[in-house]
C-alpha cells in the first residue's frame, strides 16, 4: 500500500498560499485513493471479506509534515504564527518538499539560511523531489541545485533573479520548469497544477482527475503541456515538424502512414524512427492525440453536438469517439463539455 511523505517547509515571511492548497489538494488525493481501491477489492469477489482497505485511513498512507529550521514559531507574511511538525536535524524520507514564496525581496531571507540550502542539497542527492513557488525557487538557485539548468520564478523579480544567479537558465515564457527531481513553479496556480502531476505519478491518473475537478471546476493545463525541461524542449527535425503542422491542420482526413511517410520522402519504416525520436510517440498516436485536442476546442466553444464534433475530427462511430476521448482525458465528452463551460461568461 502507498505510504506517502509530503514536507513542507517554514520559514518567516512566507506566503501561506502556498502551504494550504496543496496540503488540502494531497489529503483530498488519498481519500479518493483509498475509495477506489475499496471499490476495486468489494468488487473482486476472491478479495477476502476483511479487506485492509476497510480499516484504512487517509493518514496512514499520507504523512503530511511541515519542517522547520528549528522549534520556534515561525511568522507568516499574513500575521500568524506556525509551529513546524518537525525540524531540518530529523532524519526523514520524503517523497516530495515544497518551498514557499517569500513577500517581497527574497534575497534577506534566502541567504540567511545555509542550514536549509545545505539540507536541500542533501534531500536532491537522495532523489527527491522538491518543488519551490514563486520566488522560494531562490533557495534553489542560492543552494546551486539550478547551476546550468532551467528555472522560473515570479514575474516581478525575473530581471533580479537573472542579475543574482546568471548561471541558471531563466525562463521568462514558461510558469513551469523541471530539471530532474527540481521543480519551479512560477505562481500558486501553476504549483497546483504541479501537484496534481505528483499525485497522477503516485496515486494514478483518475485520482488525479477526480483531485483536479473537485477543487478546479474548469478544466487544468496538463503539466506536460506546460512545463519547460530540457528532455521535452521543441525538436530539430523541420522535416517531422512539418509533418506535424500537416497532421494538425488535416487530422479529420482518412490518413495513412504510409501516405504521410511519402510526404515526407522516406521509407515507412525510416518515418516511424524519425518521428518517434523526435515527439516520443509514433506518428498514428500523435495523430490520434490532435484529434482529440481539435474535439476539446469545438466542446469548449462550439455549440455542434457531440456527434457532429465526432464526425469534424474524423470518428464516424460515436461510440468509438467517446472511448478514445474519455482515453485520452479520463472524462466523457459531455461531462468535459459541461466541465469546461461553466466557468465561461460574455458581456
Amino acid at each position: 500500500m502507498t505510504n506517502t511523505q509530503i514536507g513542507f517547509v517554514l520559514c518567516e515571511r512566507m506566503l501561506s498560499s502556498g502551504l494550504s492548497l496543496p496540503i488540502e489538494m494531497w489529503k483530498a488525493a488519498a481519500s479518493s485513493y483509498l475509495a477506489e481501491q475499496k471499490t476495486t477489492s468489494h468488487a473482486d469477489t476472491h478479495k477476502p471479506e476483511k479487506s485492509p482497505f476497510r480499516l484504512c485511513r487517509p493518514e496512514n498512507i499520507l504523512k503530511v509534515n511541515t519542517i522547520g529550521i528549528n522549534s520556534e514559531p515561525i511568522l507568516t507574511h499574513s500575521g500568524f504564527s506556525i509551529t513546524a511538525d518537525t525540524t531540518l536535524a530529523a532524519d526523514r524520507h520524503y517523497d516530495v518538499i515544497y518551498l514557499p514564496a517569500l513577500w517581497r525581496n527574497p534575497r534577506g531571507v534566502v541567504r540567511q539560511q545555509p542550514e536549509l540550502l545545505e539540507w536541500l542539497t542533501e534531500q536532491a542527492a537522495r532523489g527527491t523531489r522538491i518543488a519551490a513557488v514563486g520566488t522560494g525557487c531562490c533557495f534553489l538557485a542560492e543552494s546551486g541545485l539550478l547551476d546550468g539548468k532551467p528555472a522560473t520564478t515570479h514575474w516581478h523579480y525575473f530581471k533580479q533573479f537573472a542579475r543574482d544567479y546568471p548561471t541558471v537558465k531563466l525562463q521568462t515564457k514558461h510558469f513551469l520548469t523541471q530539471a530532474d527531481n527540481i521543480f519551479c513553479a512560477a505562481s500558486v496556480k501553476a504549483l497546483s497544477d504541479l501537484t496534481i502531476h505528483f499525485i497522477e505519478t503516485i496515486y494514478g491518473k483518475r485520482v488525479a482527475t477526480h483531485t483536479q475537478r473537485t477543487f478546479f471546476h474548469e478544466i487544468r493545463s496538463q503539466f506536460e503541456r506546460q512545463c519547460y525541461s530540457e528532455e521535452n524542449k521543441p525538436h530539430p527535425d523541420e522535416d517531422i515538424v512539418q509533418i506535424q503542422i500537416w497532421i494538425k491542420a488535416n487530422c479529420a482526413s482518412d490518413i495513412s502512414m504510409q501516405s504521410l511517410a511519402d510526404m515526407a520522402g522516406m521509407s515507412l519504416r525510416n518515418f516511424n524512427r524519425r518521428f518517434k525520436n523526435a515527439t516520443d510517440m509514433s506518428p498514428l498516436q500523435y495523430l490520434l492525440t490532435a484529434r482529440i485536442e481539435s474535439a476539446m476546442t469545438m466542446l469548449q466553444s462550439t455549440n455542434l453536438c457531440i456527434q457532429e464534433i465526432a464526425n469534424a475530427v474524423g470518428y464516424q462511430d460515436i461510440a468509438h469517439f467517446n472511448r478514445q476521448f474519455k482515453h485520452k482525458t479520463t472524462v466523457s465528452p459531455g461531462d468535459y463539455r459541461k466541465t469546461v463551460r461553466a466557468k465561461m461568461f460574455s458581456a
